[in-house]
């Protein structure tokens, strides 16, 4: 390895809470979607190719949902009824009769929701299902008008393109359905509900399996995708943003304690699902602050990861200056090791390449990699690293064919590479190689280095407010000593939810208005319910939006799922 330039891939799997917290019921339909496409896709590039390395890391809360639907598709094919499945959109796979009324027309909206160039024009029997669930969604009732023999064909169509590429290839079922084109039968709709809850089921074994041949290693995020830094310090954006405005609360009651929680919990999680001991975290969003740094240290982590632009503001303040940023990181008297990602060579992937054809994307990517091994062996660097880390499923379905071409080509070129040695964090760390000490360590995600993305903006702010009063009728109902250790799990576990990072994610004016819409009514559905577990009537704030969306007026917006690490 020594001559050899250390590459690690760190691929971030991540999906919030979108269970309705009175009934169950899923709210979106992502968490199994991409369990499908991308998920299942990812481990089977790594089984394809034994000598590539990556780090996958897991969010506890959506390996809870993983397995839920797993559960959900086994009882179904049980008992062979549709009443357990919780989410709409795959119930109008198994029975489309079964939709009525409003979850009829809700389901025919979500139904349409794909990348058009990629998943939807790429079929055309899909794209002409689609032409017409789109007149339909014009009329005041469009589920009424949607038959169930159209409500079928459209389901089974919309779930053959969010089959992952890997799964296209290999499985006969999905071949013989897109040959089929239309007018599937209750048979051939069940037998692909059984293929998903198959693939769902088997991701846990699939990945501790390649973790266990030393080719993944496994690592998490706490719980429920908190930011931790404002969880310690609400103020803690304004180390890097001084003017922003802020919440008008002037901190989170409690707030280290329920980072704790957060990691201690996920680290629950993660072993029931995984077996397997995360020896490292990369905090929600990459965010991260020195109390933060020294919490996890002191979880035990061996090390955590976030943005290149963090890494340049806290060069910046303490007037520390690096010939070259590839390596690990340390702060002071801390045991754990910081690694931050390449915005660069992360971007370029999660954005640029998919327009590109693969084998020139994989040339380019290997290209840059080797000028930097030129570089650090010119400097003689000590100890380099290229941290590549991005979102593990948003990014494939830009392009074309999930992005096989791409991840195929480039764990090939990777594999054998005599310059480039794929590896792990945990792998690198196990050389013992020397690392750089950051006199200063500022507040910032890999999101622009700041954490502007989840306050300093008014609805942003007003979210944080609607949430510590949540928090402070919590404590003072936890005070009055009633609960039993069922109940105060189950409250816990309903304020962890409310403090996911993804409700403010998407409160501001650059994100599409039906996801401001979905997410706002689910943050507030959230702390209504956390009002009625506590037994506290919801205050009548949550009746009102936090935040008010801005209508799609065919300007482009720049949120969405993804964003570039650099402004």
């Amino acid at each position: 390895m020594m001559n050899k330039l250390p590459v690690v891939f760190l691929w971030h799997m991540h999906q919030p809470e979108y269970r309705d917290p009175r009934d169950g019921v899923y709210q979106q339909p992502w968490t199994y979607l991409h369990a499908l496409k991308d998920y299942v896709d990812m481990a089977a590039h790594l089984e394809r190719w034994p000598e590539a390395r990556a780090v996958v890391n897991f969010v506890p809360i959506l390996l809870e949902q993983l397995e839920d639907y797993a559960t959900q598709i086994a009882r179904y094919r049980e008992s062979g009824k549709s009443e357990g499945l919780r989410d709409a959109v795959l119930k109008s796979l198994a029975d489309p009769g079964a939709l009525v009324g409003e979850e009829r027309s809700r389901a025919l909206f979500a139904l349409q929701r794909a990348n058009r160039e990629r998943m939807i024009d790429r079929f055309p029997t899909f794209d002409r299902l689609i032409d017409v669930a789109e007149a339909l969604s014009a009329t005041d009732a469009p589920g009424r008008y949607a038959d169930d023999a159209f409500l079928g064909d459209l389901s089974t169509w919309y779930h053959l393109a969010w089959c992952g590429e890997t799964l296209r290839q290999t499985h006969p079922l999905i071949a013989s359905l897109e040959e089929q084109g239309g007018n599937f039968s209750a048979e051939s709709r069940q037998a692909l509900v059984e293929l998903i809850g198959e693939t769902i089921a088997g991701l846990f074994e699939r990945y501790r399996t390649l973790a266990e041949r030393g080719q993944v290693e496994l690592s998490m995020t706490p719980y429920a995708h908190p930011i931790v830094p404002l969880l310690q310090d609400l103020r803690a954006g304004t180390e890097s943003e001084p003017a922003a405005p802020q919440p008008e609360a002037t901190d989170y009651p409690g707030g280290e304690d329920r980072a704790l929680w957060h990691i201690e919990h996920g680290r629950e999680v993660f072993r029931r699902l995984l077996r397997v001991e995360p020896a490292g975290c990369w905090p929600s969003e990459g965010a991260i602050s020195d109390p933060t740094c020294r919490l996890l240290a002191q979880a035990g982590f061996d090390w955590m990861a976030s943005g290149q632009q963090v890494l340049r503001n806290s060069l910046n303040h303490a007037r520390q200056e690096l010939h070259c940023q590839h390596r690990s990181y340390e702060r002071p008297d801390q045991s754990i090791r910081l690694f931050f990602r390449d915005d660069g060579l992360s971007d370029r992937i999660g954005f640029d390449y998919q327009n590109w054809h693969a084998d020139d994307a994989v040339g380019d990517l290997v290209h840059h990699l080797v000028s930097i091994a030129d570089t650090c062996k010119h400097l003689e660097v000590d100890a380099p690293i290229v941290p590549i880390i991005l979102d593990g499923e948003n990014a494939w379905e830009h392009y074309p064919d999930n992005g096989f071409w791409l991840l195929d080509g480039l764990y090939k070129r990777l594999s054998d590479h005599p310059r480039l040695q794929m590896t792990t964090f945990s792998e690198y760390l196990s050389g013992q190689p020397s690392a750089v000490t950051l006199r200063a360590l500022v507040a910032g995600s890999w999101v622009y280095g700041n954490l502007a993305t989840w306050v300093g903006e008014a609805a942003k702010n007003r979210a944080w407010d609607r949430l510590v009063e949540a928090r402070e009728a919590y404590l003072s109902a936890e005070e009055k000593g009633f609960w039993d250790d069922e109940t105060a799990r189950r409250n816990a576990r309903q304020l962890a939810v409310c403090e996911g990072s993804d409700w403010f994610w998407w409160f501001d004016d650059d994100s599409p208005a039906d996801a401001v819409r979905d997410f706002d009514r689910l943050f507030r559905l959230q702390l209504a319910r956390l009002y009625e577990l506590i037994e506290e009537t919801p205050p009548e704030a949550l009746d009102m939006p936090v935040c008010e969306p801005v209508p799609d007026d065919g300007r482009e917006k720049t949120g969405g799922t993804m964003r570039r690490g650099q402004a």
